[in-house]
């Protein structure tokens, strides 16, 4: 049975890809942990393909405790070289140390801040910005907000997270809403994204009251 859904275009016919870009690309995520992860999955991404790294999500996972920061925090030299030598992520130096580093940066962020998620969120008011492109060479590979939230995190001591790097996550997090307005998840990620905004003041999983949380 064929799928005729209309989908963005970088899109290919891949089923990892398709579940992917149906089922998560896009929509907003307020959990910490998960956040964490797509942070450290675009980071690994550089220079890569994005399949490439879906391919290795589950080994990524498994490989870094499911991303549980106060674990790989820790991390020893025996770790770092069992990692090194594990087939089944991107076996680069700087990019594995820059996991642990990131964790650790992560940590201090949450200790100062709300939460991780309220202090992403921030960059963009806490509410998802609801982009309107036609054509996929309309979308933008960074912008001012991901120069923002790039140069902050560089601040915090975060490695890998150029502004390209960060507006891929902004993305992917729901942060923006980059569907192509004839794809099949644009309405679908655009009612998300506002059912998700709560009155001025309220709790969120990341609330619209989120400027200079730290």
């Amino acid at each position: 049975m064929h799928d005729y859904k209309q989908r963005c275009t970088w899109v290919s016919d891949d089923t990892v890809y398709i579940h992917y870009h149906d089922h998560e690309w896009g929509v907003p995520i307020y959990d910490d942990r998960l956040l964490f992860e797509f942070l450290i999955l675009e980071g690994a991404q550089a220079g890569l393909n994005w399949l490439t790294i879906l391919k290795r999500r589950e080994n990524y996972r498994h490989s870094f405790d499911h991303f549980d920061a106060e674990k790989i925090a820790y991390y020893n030299e025996n770790k770092y070289n069992e990692l090194l030598a594990n087939p089944g992520i991107i076996r680069n130096r700087l990019k594995i140390q820059s996991v642990i580093i990131n964790a650790q940066a992560y940590l201090t962020i949450q200790q100062k801040c709300t939460s991780f998620s309220d202090y992403i969120w921030q960059f963009v008011d806490g509410e998802p910005i609801q982009n309107q492109w036609r054509a996929q060479k309309q979308v933008p590979t960074n912008t001012t907000v991901s120069d923002k939230l790039s140069m902050d995190l560089r601040s915090r001591g975060f490695k890998f997270v150029g502004s390209t790097i960060c507006y891929a996550f902004m993305q992917a997090v729901g942060m923006v809403n980059d569907h192509l307005t004839d794809c099949c998840c644009y309405n679908h990620v655009m009612r998300l994204g506002k059912r998700f905004i709560p009155s001025a003041g309220d709790p969120i999983t990341g609330h619209r009251n989120t400027q200079n949380l730290c």
